[in-house]
């Protein structure tokens, strides 16, 4: 398969990005693997951290605090409060922090400044500082010398007035400076959610901060007293005006009640009640009095009359005889009578007949009583109705009496309402004055009541032990941020990582075939070396470096079983798969940057495939540069150049190695000649490589790197497949990705990718969890010990 032939429309798209193939969720397994890589640097900052933090302990001097505690207590005034109605209730939140706030006032730290002279205490005005307060005072006392003399608003530049208004405004400044000094580094916190205040003071000296505390605690005190002193002797004077007046208001209010009452005749009984409102009372009373007996007549009458209608036949039937009547005696008999005949009747009817002339005459009998009974209903009926008649005319009467007195009553009550609110104002002014008088006597008597709701319960002490700094404390922060600091470097770290580490990464960052990893092999070449080697002299050529350089280039040859020939080998196979069916290869050994060890790898490349039995050519084709044929020693008159230009074969400018019969075309540099990319691409080119094909199987060409010159590129149309080799943790990401992508061309022959010069060491780090990385020194069995490798690389 040629692969250089392999369309270009088919071929496998470069990944997008390095950002793009990230996920979107949190990896923990990559956040652990940047963890163990960056452990040296979070402990190196945590060991900082730790120094720092000694150090400020070290240089700092120690403080003490004495405390003193401050209860708000209402019981020890509550003889005060009993006749005080200006007591202040202290239940909430707000006025514990009120009473915080008069701790921290100026007011409270000036009394203190002045008790205790503080502003001529050195001990509070300048204080030991520690190192880095001093390093702060320093640069400020740097900035306040550049800048113009001090000025006072109003007087100027002080260093102009004479000396006895200089020294006041300076002892004025100090005093000022003191008492803002004291109230920002005085402490008041609420204990709990009590009504006690912790108070206290942080100094260098354990008698200055006892001190200053009892005074604040005693100022405190005392300020209290005053306020509630000066409080109640202001009340007293303001309610002594105000009783004056509330007296002739009080007055004058009763006065007006009592003239309007005698102009509207608005007298009242014993109970207070208007004599028309009583009247109209008794009279709404016998109102329904008569309502009720008018309706219970003519109840009555309406059902006697109704009786009465139906008829004297159905008079006996219907007759509901009330017995509290005077008549209902006579219709009781008669009933009864009229029951006993009809009884008779229905016997003697029963056994004669009813044409019997004693049935006859029980039958009249019978008729009579019924007549009888009807007329004394009739009577009833009659009777009934002028009771109902005399109640209705008694009813009519008294509602006539009843809107008479509506009308008087209701005159009587709008002047009523009038003189309830004249009332009500006199009975308001004569409360409040009685209040006022009350309250008056009560502040004039308080004031000689010199107790205030504030009570110490610990008095300042002499502190013993330091407060701060807590060692403890100080320490554990100090390792917190450093390892906070070597986190932040730890990240940046990652973050500017940019380098391929693992073969994943070439295969996803740059979608490029992986060949393996090639260990450092020997050291890193010094300033030294690398001045000998461009400028090489006979000394130079029998130098340890130069004989360090030519023994690297035998690696795979000396160390055939190491892991730096297995992966040549893998290279191998790579090419020999995507070149199968070719007669002679022609492989390009190319690198994006100067440096990255192609060279090495071309020649350790080229050995191995001579030392496998294969005919092997290996071509110097960096013209600019020549590192291969320095590293190699090689000393020649000819090389690629003049055999090209002069229509030469590779027999004439060839050298053999003995041991592998392996045939190196060296190249010689030829003052700044820069034409070498025509030379590569030349049809002289062209013609060299198509002879030497007839010969070998492999053609190994050291190409200049892709990034400086563009001579690989030139020499591309030649090449059958590149080698990538890229240096591990150097060659960046985007670099190489960038010139893939600007060189498609070059980027479709090239066969697979090589990392260079890595450190097996660290490579573990960065190899995900299970993969190939993570387990190489298992690998050791079957590989060369890496320390044999040196030794043979170093003879």
């Amino acid at each position: 398969m040629n692969y250089a032939n392999f369309p270009l429309d088919k071929r496998m798209p470069l990944p997008n990005s390095d950002a793009g193939n990230g996920e979107d969720f949190i990896d923990i397994e990559r956040l652990l693997g940047m963890a163990a890589r960056q452990a040296k640097v979070v402990a190196v900052c945590a060991v900082i951290g730790l120094f720092l933090g000694m150090l400020y302990l070290q240089t700092t001097p120690p403080k003490y605090v004495s405390v003193s505690s401050v209860l708000i207590d209402e019981g020890l005034n509550k003889i005060v409060d009993d006749i005080s109605a200006a007591s202040t209730t202290m239940q909430t939140d707000s006025a514990i922090l009120s009473q915080i706030e008069i701790l921290t006032s100026t007011r409270l730290a000036a009394v203190v400044v002045d008790k205790l002279k503080l502003d001529q205490n050195d001990a509070f005005m300048n204080p030991p500082q520690s190192a880095l307060a001093q390093g702060v005072g320093l640069i400020r006392g740097l900035i306040q010398y550049v800048r113009p003399s001090p000025t006072i608003p109003g007087v100027g530049d002080i260093s102009k007035l004479d000396p006895a208004t200089r020294d006041a405004l300076i002892a004025t400044s100090r005093r000022d400076y003191a008492i803002l000094k004291l109230q920002s580094e005085i402490q008041a916190d609420r204990v709990g959610r009590s009504y006690v205040i912790a108070l206290g003071y942080q100094a260098t000296d354990p008698a200055l901060a006892k001190a200053i505390t009892k005074a604040y605690a005693d100022a405190y005190l005392a300020d209290q007293l005053d306020a509630s002193f000066d409080a109640t002797e202001r009340a007293a004077v303001w309610l002594q005006g105000r009783l004056t007046e509330l007296r002739e208001s009080s007055q004058q209010a009763s006065l007006a009640v009592e003239k309007f009452r005698a102009e509207h005749g608005l007298s009242a009984n014993s109970d207070g009640q208007l004599m028309s409102d009583k009247q109209l009372a008794d009279l709404n009373a016998q109102l329904i009095v008569a309502q009720a007996d008018t309706a219970r007549a003519s109840a009555r009458y309406q059902q006697y009359k109704s009786i009465v209608d139906s008829g004297s036949d159905n008079a006996f039937k219907d007759a509901a005889i009330s017995s509290d009547q005077p008549s209902s005696s006579v219709i009781s008999s008669l009933k009864t009578r009229y029951l006993t005949v009809a009884k008779r009747q229905q016997d003697v009817e029963a056994n004669f007949g009813p044409q019997h002339p004693q049935a006859v005459a029980l039958a009249k009998e019978k008729a009579d009583i019924s007549a009888q009974i009807f007329g004394e209903l009739k009577q009833l009926t009659e009777s009934y109705r002028n009771e109902y008649e005399v109640a209705l005319a008694r009813e009519t009467a008294l509602r006539a009496n009843v809107a008479a007195a509506q009308g008087k009553s209701s005159i009587d009550n709008q002047s009523q309402v009038q003189l309830r609110d004249l009332d009500q104002k006199a009975t308001a002014l004569t409360t409040l004055y009685q209040t006022f008088l009350g309250r008056y006597e009560e502040a004039a008597q308080q004031q000689s009541f010199p107790v205030g709701k504030i009570r110490i319960i610990s008095d300042a002490s002499t502190p013993l032990s330091a407060s701060s700094p807590r060692t403890m404390i100080v320490l554990g922060l100090s390792l917190v941020l450093g390892v906070l600091m070597g986190a932040g470097f730890g990240g940046l770290n990652e973050f500017n990582e940019r380098f391929f580490r693992t073969g994943e990464e070439v295969r996803d960052r740059v979608g490029l075939k992986f060949l393996g990893y090639l260990p450092t092999i020997g050291s890193r070449p010094s300033k030294d070396d690398k001045q000998a080697e461009a400028q090489p002299d006979a000394k130079a050529a029998r130098s340890p470096a130069a004989i360090e350089r030519r023994a690297r280039m035998r690696v795979s040859i000396d160390a055939p079983a190491s892991m730096f020939s297995e992966t040549l080998r893998s290279a191998k196979i790579a090419f020999d798969v995507v070149m199968e069916g070719q007669g002679s290869r022609v492989v390009g050994v190319i690198s994006v940057l100067p440096g990255e060890g192609k060279s090495t790898v071309a020649a350790n490349l080229a050995g191995l495939l001579a030392a496998n039995g294969a005919r092997t050519l290996l071509i110097d084709g960096d013209l600019r540069n020549p590192g291969l044929s320095r590293s190699l020693g090689m000393e020649a008159e000819q090389g690629l150049m003049e055999a090209v230009v002069n229509g030469q074969t590779w027999q004439s400018v060839g050298k053999i190695d003995r041991q592998t019969k392996l045939a190196i075309i060296p190249a010689v540099l030829r003052g700044n000649f820069s034409h070498t990319s025509e030379l590569l691409s030349s049809a002289g080119m062209r013609r060299f490589i198509e002879n030497a094909k007839e010969t070998f199987e492999y053609i190994v060409v050291d190409l200049p790197p892709l990034g400086p010159v563009v001579d690989a590129k030139a020499f591309a149309p030649l090449v059958d497949g590149f080698v990538l080799v890229t240096e591990w943790g150097r060659t960046p990401r985007a670099m190489v990705r960038s010139m893939l992508e600007s060189e498609p061309y070059v980027a479709n022959k090239i066969v697979g990718a090589v990392l260079n010069k890595v450190d097996l060491k660290k490579l573990a780090k960065y190899g995900s969890f299970g993969a190939s990385e993570k387990f190489f020194d298992k690998y050791s069995s079957y590989y060369l010990d890496k320390s044999e490798v040196r030794s043979k690389a170093t003879v």
